[in-house]
């Protein structure tokens, strides 16, 4: 693996943990505005140009995926 796709993976990487933090924290019920902005932005960069350049997973499906194990926990 390269360098560049070690930098891409990283990056997807923490987009992943700071979107299912985000999720984590407003399943507890209480309103979190940080926690709600972290989500807006993650989802937005899953579905953006640059997220389809570093990756081919589906930013729709890994949305559904992480939700789905939110909501399982």
């Amino acid at each position: 693996m390269d360098s560049y796709e070690k930098l891409a993976n990283a990056i997807i990487l923490q987009a992943v943990k700071d979107y299912r933090d985000a999720l984590k924290k407003l399943a507890r019920g209480r309103k979190n505005t940080s926690a709600e902005d972290t989500k807006r932005e993650c989802e937005r960069f899953f579905r953006s140009q640059w997220y389809s350049a570093l990756t081919s997973v589906d930013g729709e499906m890994l949305i559904r995926k992480l939700n789905e194990e939110v909501t399982d926990l």
